[in-house]
């Protein structure tokens, strides 16, 4: 699948953009020319040699917050969405063969989940536990994941109905060689469609979250919370939001674009894969009656 979603042009550009933003996550902070940390007198400064973003109002050089603030809010997003992942995804699709009691627990979970908003559920959680990026994400995540819950769930039951399974239940097949078997094939395309999405998602509630303040502890940057320092100083640098917007937008464009390419990719293998069916079954057809 990775072959045939770089072989897509918007596969290519979604891949290289986020591969440059995990570059950013993973070395941001040793490339950072300055302390993002330390201010000084040079306040409110515009974009120069030694300030290639300026200054913030705190003196504080914006090029290393935005390069130390990188893996915060990959990290972030990150965590997002493998707590959906995993939150949504084991109990979607054991709730169809767990038996009735547990999908009627499972559905009315997912219910409650999507019901709730998940930004105040998110504030009370973490002043409930503490203002982190932990606490915060996770509260996100397990709000996140009813999209997965529903989208595996669905999945799985397309499969579930298939002859071929019904025929390893008849013949005493357990749950998890089913899954293994012929379940988990079927239901990774949609959910890796899923995946990146919820990765966009993820992006934009930590922005928001630490546009807010909530998770995060100042001094520390992130891509949210240079924004929100920024958009209070407009009349002195009205450039100043241009570059955490770009970052932010572009990071949540790759992650849709990612998802388009997969699900472009999958279409065209289950076409494929249909189309080599269909000839089989007209060969097996042509030589019956031969």
């Amino acid at each position: 699948m990775i072959r045939r979603i770089l072989g897509l042009t918007s596969g290519r550009i979604a891949v290289g953009i986020l591969a440059a933003v995990a570059l950013l996550a993973l070395f941001g902070p040793l490339l950072a020319p300055q302390d993002p940390l330390a201010g000084g007198t040079d306040i409110l400064a515009p974009p120069s040699a030694r300030h290639l973003l300026g200054t913030d109002y705190l003196g504080r050089d914006v090029f290393s917050r935005l390069l130390a603030g990188s893996r915060l809010s990959v990290l972030g997003a990150v965590q997002v969405t493998l707590m959906a992942l995993v939150v949504g995804v084991v109990p979607g699709i054991l709730s169809v063969y767990l038996g009735r009691g547990f999908e009627w627990v499972t559905l009315r979970l997912a219910d409650t989940l999507i019901a709730l908003p998940f930004l105040v559920f998110a504030v009370a959680v973490t002043a409930l536990l503490g203002n982190g990026i932990p606490q915060a994400m996770l509260t996100v995540g397990i709000m996140v994941s009813p999209l997965f819950f529903r989208v595996s769930r669905a999945a799985t039951l397309s499969v579930a109905r298939s002859p071929y399974v019904e025929a390893a239940v008849i013949s005493g097949a357990s749950v998890g060689w089913i899954v293994r078997r012929h379940v988990w094939a079927k239901v990774l395309p949609p959910i890796a469609i899923a995946l990146a999405n919820t990765a966009g998602v993820g992006f934009v509630v930590v922005s928001s979250l630490t546009f807010l303040g909530i998770g995060v502890r100042p001094p520390a940057p992130t891509w949210g919370g240079v924004l929100a320092s920024d958009l209070g100083y407009l009349s002195y640098r009205p450039w100043a939001p241009l570059a955490p917007t770009v970052l932010i937008m572009a990071t949540v464009w790759a992650c849709n674009l990612l998802a388009d390419a997969i699900r472009d990719v999958s279409g065209e293998a289950g076409r494929a894969l249909l189309h080599s069916r269909t000839i089989r079954g007209r060969l097996a057809a042509a030589e019956g009656s031969a």
